[in-house]
């Protein structure tokens, strides 16, 4: 394939593609985005349809969701039956929503089978309760009991993660026997599994075999003897955070799924796992910054909405840190020094202590940090905002003395300076630590009360001494 004489032409009413050539292409280009814009606005369903086939599902989501809302109905509307299901999987959850809604419950019902049973689970859980039942009656017997068993175990539970489709043998099996099952069943294309599970007459989990030394093995070998004992699974009411860090903490690629009784219900696979570690360190950076939605799809009033209670509380704790200035308002009037110096101080306190709080909140998603190890934590953190203050307390005093030439401004200044870098390393850990104690998410409300005290501690500090010192 001449990978260079790739063409595209268009005219008014055809897009003249050459499949193969085209196929080749990897992603959303902009001279492809470019071509189904103008399909679309020419309602030309032929054109559209040959430039949308190629793409990978991921990438058709990527150009939904770069439409406006009139392009998007537009869109469905010329392509309604002719959409991939797994497009539905990709796609941002704003889109999703609009989509579900142009489409209608038959569409989507008549989708729903064609997905693998994890992502039908996950696309059905995000519908209203009522258009959820509505899907759930129209789909085939089989597939409704999977999907209503799925949705009855707790939300972001394995069981909401797992899929049905997996591989499992008896373990008198050999080798032989199951490679001559899977060619004579081969599997299909969409379908990834990468061990297989040998179970007992009750279909208890007893062991797994990774394909590689499944094929490694020679035919007589009987399963029973080349499988690992207890493999490590999960129940299927699990966290899917808990599950996140198993994945991460023992470099798995799979993970089987059981019930009470050590019954195999599923398997979860890497590609989710993914999903789901994005998802907890998109929470976390939202905690962090006070945004609800860090999604570029969502409306304006959303946005808006979402981020006007995050400000409304910085704006109360603003207050109270004001009210101690307030209290040293005499002393601002007779110095403008102390004006002009005082936000450095609580800006150094509260970019530091942010500084620590994330590290912290990090460490306690990924359970990096517990008591075994807290001590050590909280002393090394001390000893870094010390550090850091005696540094950028000379840094404070040279400042301030060539700015105004005052020696007393000029020390007060590097003595608040380390007083409050001190206490927000402090703080930067035990906030976090208290609040995670208390069942309360560190990552939303750490930053909230850190800033706070910085400011107060930071204002406090040094107005307090330059009243006593100087005034």
């Amino acid at each position: 394939m001449d990978h260079n004489k790739i063409k595209t032409n268009f005219d008014e009413n055809l897009v003249s593609t050459n499949d193969t050539n085209f196929k080749s292409l990897y992603g959303l280009t902009p001279i492809v985005e470019d071509a189904i814009l103008n399909a679309i606005n020419k309602k030309n369903r032929t054109s559209l349809k040959k430039l949308i086939e190629p793409l990978h599902p991921a990438d058709q989501a990527d150009m939904l969701e770069r439409l406006s809302n009139e392009k998007l109905n537009l869109f469905l509307t010329i392509l309604r039956r002719s959409i991939d299901p797994e497009v539905l999987v990709y796609l941002d959850h704003n889109v999703q929503e609009k989509v579900f809604d142009i489409l209608g419950p038959k569409v989507l019902a008549k989708a729903i089978p064609e997905l693998h049973s994890d992502d039908a689970v996950e696309i059905l859980q995000e519908l209203e309760e009522k258009d959820r039942n509505v899907v759930i009656k129209q789909l085939p017997k089989t597939d409704r009991i999977l999907v209503e068993e799925a949705l009855s175990y707790p939300e972001y539970s394995a069981g909401r993660l797992m899929q049905r489709e997996f591989l499992a043998f008896p373990g008198n099996w050999t080798v032989g026997q199951t490679i001559d099952y899977l060619r004579a069943n081969p599997q299909d294309e969409e379908d990834s599994f990468y061990s297989i599970y040998i179970v007992d007459p009750a279909h208890r989990l007893m062991g797994a075999i990774s394909l590689s030394k499944l094929l490694s093995a020679k035919r007589p070998v009987r399963l029973n003897d080349l499988m690992e004992l207890k493999p490590r699974n999960v129940n299927v009411e699990t966290d899917q955070e808990e599950v996140a860090l198993l994945f991460q903490q023992y470099g798995l690629v799979n993970m089987p799924v059981v019930d009470n009784a050590d019954r195999l219900l599923g398997v979860i696979i890497v590609d989710d796992i993914v999903d789901v570690i994005n998802e907890e360190a998109e929470e976390d950076l939202q905690g962090l910054t006070g945004v609800s939605d860090l999604s570029i799809t969502s409306s304006f009033l959303e946005t808006a909405k979402g981020r006007f209670s995050w400000l409304i509380l910085n704006m109360f704790t603003a207050v109270l840190a004001s009210s101690v200035i307030g209290l040293f308002q005499e002393e601002i009037e007779k110095l403008v020094a102390l004006a002009v110096l005082m936000p450095i101080v609580a800006s150094m306190g509260g970019n530091a202590g942010t500084q620590t709080v994330t590290v912290a909140v990090r460490a306690l998603a990924t359970r990096q940090l517990n008591y075994t190890n807290l001590q050590k934590f909280v002393l090394k953190e001390t000893w870094v905002g010390m550090i850091n203050g005696l540094l950028f307390a000379l840094l404070s005093i040279l400042l301030a003395y060539l700015w105004f030439g005052d020696k007393e401004i000029a020390i007060i200044m590097g003595l608040a300076m380390i007083a409050n870098l001190l206490f927000a390393g402090v703080l930067g850990t035990l906030i976090p630590l208290t609040l995670e104690k208390f069942k309360i998410d560190p990552a939303i409300s750490s930053s909230v009360f850190l800033t706070t005290a910085t400011d107060v501690i930071g204002f406090f500090t040094f107005l307090g001494l330059s009243a006593l010192v100087i005034l």
